[in-house]
């Protein structure tokens, strides 16, 4: 899948760049399929290294999607190129957020969903910049919308972060808001480790 999305430039300057996901590894469940879960590597990983990993996890009933993300110039290693869901322009709290890339990435776990069976839960997992990925799907599932403000089409049932932070935080409340919005965050379990022995937060 392709698509184009912004890649940021010396100066802050958005410069346009093609989006080209890689490779998708499918573990199958090996009892009833009851729940779909898209798993989201880390910067400068890919798919198959966890679809190896999560293959051996006693979870019979979850079938895993890893996706590879696209090969990208990433900023803060001074345009170096390595599989990334988004750009990273700085490694601080200030930091911009790349957010035409986040969309990309959001919208492409979404597409992977969406000929899953209708009666099954469907989650998103990640590792680091992954967790992040999936995070942020999180924002866009309790928005209805992507930044872009296009329709989230994604009914989501949990999700999973590993080592990883909260892109566009600073936004998150004006996201989220009240109403709708708000009762779809409030109802969407989240469980998120960090750290050494992964000490566990769920949401």
């Amino acid at each position: 899948m392709s698509l184009t999305g912004p890649s940021l430039g010396s100066g802050g300057k958005t410069v346009r760049r093609a989006i080209e996901f890689g490779r998708t590894y499918v573990v199958r469940p090996k009892g009833k399929h009851l729940a779909t879960v898209v798993w989201l590597h880390g910067l400068g990983d890919n798919g198959s290294s966890w679809s190896q990993l999560l293959e051996k996890l006693p979870l019979p009933n979850i079938k895993w999607i890893c996706p590879t993300a696209p090969t990208q110039p990433i900023t803060v290693f001074g345009g170096f190129p390595s599989t990334a869901w988004f750009d990273v322009g700085d490694l601080s709290e200030d930091a911009p957020d790349d957010i035409e890339g986040l969309d990309a990435a959001a919208l492409h776990v979404a597409n992977l969903m969406s000929t899953e069976p209708f009666d099954i839960k469907l989650g998103i997992g990640g590792f680091s910049m992954g967790a992040a990925t999936a995070l942020y799907s999180a924002t866009c599932f309790a928005a209805g919308k992507f930044s872009n403000g296009n329709t989230y089409p994604a009914n989501l049932s949990a999700i999973v972060g590993l080592s990883g932070w909260l892109p566009c935080s600073k936004t998150l409340s004006k996201k989220i808001g009240e109403g709708e919005a708000a009762r779809r965050a409030a109802s969407l379990p989240i469980l998120l480790c960090h750290g050494k022995g992964l000490p566990i937060c769920l949401l």
